[in-house]
């Protein structure tokens, strides 16, 4: 399958009461479908996805899949700690017409999952038991765990494993990855700061949650550099620096929705325990975004 372009990591809006709330996920999709973005993450780290419970990751996956338009590819974010519950879940999902799973690094017991073995056998096995292709997500930010670029490029030999989101920004690591795996395994960024180098490096496309709340800047570079426009495609990494510094990158999901009810979108408040944005932080995110509308 082909994942060129820009997906959005959607966030999950809620309302006063802490529940999802379903005509906003059906307003912000209807926005992003105006939009050349080239599909949407559901239930991703930014999606909050670890405080959702299974039955409102379903609940989410059916919303999307509603009001996304037939053009739009849908990824949902599956990963648990255990082979089981991760092949559950991707099915699940592919029943309910996704088209490809991202899948975590597990990272809870580190000792014994810190090591290019196991992680090989998770991906594996999760792989050949699950009904759609099947995204690694590196995130060592939060998860504490780095998938080596020598285990991801062997894992690409593996039919139902099409590629990776590499999220820590390693330039270095993006361009091996792209160079050495099998062909047709595709490298996604993960991080808007770095949108433009990481293109430049290999990379395909990218998940960013940035995009969630300036969607067309992030989408003007990926367009720049497909059209082999890199002084355009600089300058909208530029215009995006400060921005994307801040948010999710400092201040968060909280943060990342404070900016996306700025540009017309629901951001709404984060779940409990994570809290919204102090009012200094408000303002700092307020005057970065000002010249980036959605």
């Amino acid at each position: 399958m082909k994942l060129h372009g820009i997906f959005p990591p959607i966030t999950t809006p809620f309302d006063r009461n802490g529940d999802i709330y379903q005509a906003k996920v059906r307003h912000n999709i209807e926005k992003w479908n105006l939009t050349a973005l080239a599909g949407y993450v559901v239930t991703g780290s930014t999606g909050e996805s670890v405080l959702l419970t299974t039955e409102e990751k379903l609940q989410l996956w059916g919303w999307v899949a509603e009001s996304a338009a037939v053009e739009k590819t849908l990824i949902a974010g599956t990963g648990a700690e255990s082979v089981r519950e991760t092949v559950a879940l991707t099915n699940q999902a592919a029943a309910m017409g996704y088209k490809a799973a991202l899948v975590r690094t597990p990272s809870y017991y580190k000792n014994a999952l810190n090591n290019s073995a196991a992680q090989m056998l998770y991906f594996r096995t999760v792989a050949d038991q699950s009904k759609i292709p099947v995204l690694i997500y590196n995130f060592p930010a939060v998860t504490g765990i780095d998938i080596a670029a020598e285990a991801v490029i062997e894992l690409s030999a593996h039919p139902n494993i099409v590629g990776i989101k590499e999220s820590s920004a390693n330039i270095e690591k993006i361009m091996r990855m792209a160079r050495e795996a099998e062909a047709g395994f595709q490298v996604l960024g993960g991080s808007a700061a770095v949108l433009w180098p990481a293109l430049m490096a290999g990379a395909v496309g990218a998940i960013l949650a940035f995009a969630n709340a300036a969607p067309y800047a992030t989408i003007a570079i990926w367009e720049a550099c497909r059209t082999r426009e890199y002084d355009a495609a600089a300058d909208w990494q530029n215009r995006i620096a400060r921005a994307a510094a801040l948010v999710p990158a400092k201040y968060s999901v909280p943060g990342l929705k404070h900016a996306m009810d700025l540009n017309g979108y629901y951001g709404g408040p984060p779940r409990l325990p994570l809290t919204p944005p102090s009012p200094e932080a408000k303002r700092e995110i307020e005057d970065a975004f000002r010249d980036l509308k959605g």
